[in-house]
This record gives structure tokens, sequence and C-alpha cells, in this order.
């Protein structure tokens, strides 16, 4: 009985990381508010940077909750904040909505990626974290490379009379959301409590210091920093490769939304093969495979100016930037098992770099094109260089 509730557990979390995959509709979603709303880079890049800036403040504060009503019960709250975000577009496009709606999506991913993952080491016991947490990965990008098409289907062929335009992701995400929400629900999970070193509770404000303590520890807070630069490629990569062939190749945004499903379907063939190669592969030889693509992506993207450059680079990094999270966290929530609601609450935190690599993007993109954005996060890329050494 036990086999078929842990099975059932990890269909009811492998579909809350397809649910967790609905924040990267962000990214061709913030070139559509930019062209209806008639926007430059640098103000339309304020959408993928707000969602992500939540992360900086509820991710700890997440971990703390968990401590107090469980993992389950925090990953519910997050799918209902999420529900109600994917909502507030049918009434409209306005700056100020969209502005609310990707708030509150930011809000609702940063809740549900603090404790989804640390709710996968209680589902998946005794091993195997890092590839099943990348199976997850996989789930997630399904849902991130669908986003794209179903809004250009929208632009273009959706029913008329639903008003909706591309804008008819949201409640089709909105109707998988409620199935997630409800499949959760009803599916036994046994959480054991935290343990504190006394026995007893801290107090809140003792739990956000021993969190943030953590951060002196190398490998945390090195760990933070390269989550923080593997969301910024992902959310960069995102954002900017339509952008990319729009201007070198002189396409249109609905052509060049093909760019950032280009991404997520390498994104998406790296989780998939990755949870196998993760079991097998040493796991520093596979991660320094993964940013030497990204290099050379970085490299692609930057003096490209042809369609199969552009779309291998595109590739390159799609492929490589697919299990970097899962790496990452993996080595940070290993290196203090006895505190992982709080080391996953500041790997979260470290998302916080969806919001400072697309704000630097626009800035970079508005001086000197595309090529400035690229440079950015080729930044993030030399970092990673530089983690290989931490992946045991």
């Amino acid at each position: 009985m036990d086999n078929k509730i842990n099975k059932l557990a990890l269909v009811s979390v492998m579909l809350c990381f397809f649910a967790m995959g609905f924040v990267d509709l962000v990214g061709i979603a913030s070139n559509y508010v930019k062209k209806d709303l008639g926007l430059n880079d640098a103000t339309a890049n304020i959408f993928p940077s707000l969602v992500f800036f939540w992360f900086l403040i509820f991710s700890v504060p997440t971990g703390v909750l968990m401590n107090k009503i469980g993992r389950k019960k925090t990953v519910l709250l997050s799918l209902l904040i999420t529900v109600v975000s994917l909502l507030l577009p049918a009434f409209g496009e306005s700056f100020g909505l969209m502005l609310v709606s990707f708030s509150l999506l930011g809000i609702g991913n940063a809740l549900m990626q603090t404790s989804l993952n640390p709710l996968v080491a209680t589902v998946v016991r005794g091993g195997h974290l890092a590839s099943t947490l990348t199976f997850g990965q996989f789930v997630k990008a399904i849902a991130s490379f669908m986003a794209p098409y179903i809004a250009a289907w929208g632009a273009t062929q959706a029913i008329p009379s639903l008003g909706l335009g591309w804008r008819v992701l949201f409640p089709i995400y909105m109707i998988i959301g409620i199935a997630a929400s409800l499949l959760l629900l009803s599916t036994p999970i046994h959480e054991d409590g935290p343990v504190f070193d006394n026995g007893a509770a801290p107090t809140v404000g003792h739990q956000f210091a021993s969190c943030f303590q953590l951060l002196a520890k190398p490998i945390v807070l090195l760990s933070f920093i390269g989550i923080m630069c593997h969301v910024g490629i992902d959310v960069g990569t995102n954002t900017t490769a339509p952008k990319i062939l729009m201007e070198r190749l002189g396409m249109t945004l609905d052509d060049a939304a093909f760019a950032t499903s280009l991404y997520f379907i390498f994104r998406t063939i790296g989780c998939f093969t990755g949870s196998f190669f993760l079991r097998i592969v040493n796991n520093k030889l596979f991660f320094i495979i993964s940013i030497t693509m990204m290099a050379l992506s970085m490299l692609g993207l930057f003096i490209g100016t042809t369609k199969p450059v552009l779309y291998t680079a595109i590739a390159l990094v799609g492929y490589g930037n697919s299990n970097v999270f899962s790496l990452v966290f993996a080595q940070a929530l290993q290196s203090v098992p006895e505190k992982q609601n709080e080391v996953s609450g500041l790997m979260i935190m470290g998302l916080f770099g969806g919001t400072i690599f697309p704000l630097l993007m626009g800035f970079a993109s508005d001086a000197m094109g595309q090529a400035g954005a690229v440079l950015v996060m080729a930044v993030g890329v030399a970092y990673l260089f530089t983690y290989i050494r931490n992946v045991k």
C-alpha cells in the first residue's frame, strides 16, 4: 500500500512541477505585452524582472512557513495564488493589471519552488534526489516550451469571440493548475516534522537568523550565486532569443516566438536525458560538459547572423542549462541535511537572479543591441565555470 501511495505522491508532485513551469510564460508574454502596449526593451523587461523579484522577498519566509504548516500545505497555498494570477488576464491586458498578474505569479512560484523541492525529498527517500529533481525539471520544461506555441496559436487562430488573443494561454494553464491542486489535496503524504537543536521550535526571528547564517557556509553561498546565474541565463535566453532573431533576421514576433520554444525543447530534452545520465555519469563531468555547451552558445548568440548558427546556439544553451539547477540545488541541500527547509529557501531566493539579469540585459540591449544582453548572460556562464570544483 505504501508503494502505491508513494507512486501517487510522485505523480502528484510531478503535476505540481508542470504548474511550476507556468512562470516561464513570462518570457514570451512580455514580448506580446511589449508589442501590444508599445514599450521599449527596458520597460518590457520589468515584467520578467518583477516575477522573480518576489523570490527575494518570499523564499526565506516560505522556508520558515514550511516549518510551521508543512511542505504539502505550503505547495497547496502556492497553487492557489498561481491560479488567481492566471485568472486576472482574462479581464484585460492593461499595464497595471499585467503587473499585478505577474507579481502574483512570481509570489506563487516563489512559494512553490521553495516548498516543492523539499517535498520531493520527502517522497523520494534514500537517494536519487538529483535525478528525481531533474525529472521534475523535465516535466516543468514541458509547460515552459508549450507556452509560446499556445500564445502564438491564440494570437493567430484562437476563437475571436473569446477576445483573448495570445492571452488564451492564461485560462488554459489555470485549468491545469486547478487540477494539480485537487490531486495534491487528495494525495496522502507523510511528512516528518522539522528537527530543532534543543527540541523546541525557536522563534520566527531566530529561524530567519539561523537561515541567513547558513550563507556563512561556503558551499551554500557559492550555490546561492550559482542558482542566481542559472536562472538569469534561463530567463534571459527566454526573453532575448526572439529579440535576437527579430533584430538580425528581420522576423516578426509570431515567427520569432519559435526561439523560446526551441530553447525549452532542448531544455526539456536535457532534463529528460539528464535524469538518466545523472544516475550513471560522474556528476562533475556532466556539469563540465553542460557549462561548456553554454559557453559555446554565448559565442554563437554574440556573433551569429544566420538562422543555423543562432538556432544551434539557442539549442546549446537550452540543453546545457537544463541540469544546472538540479546539480547545484542537490549539492546545497545535501550539504546541510538537517536544515533542508532553510537551505531550500535560500536557494530559491537565488532565483532573484531572474530579476537582476533581465534588467541589466534590458539596459545593455538598449545601449548596444541584443549583443549587449548576451554579454550580461556570458558573465553568469563564466561564474558557473568557477563552481565546477564544488560539484562532488
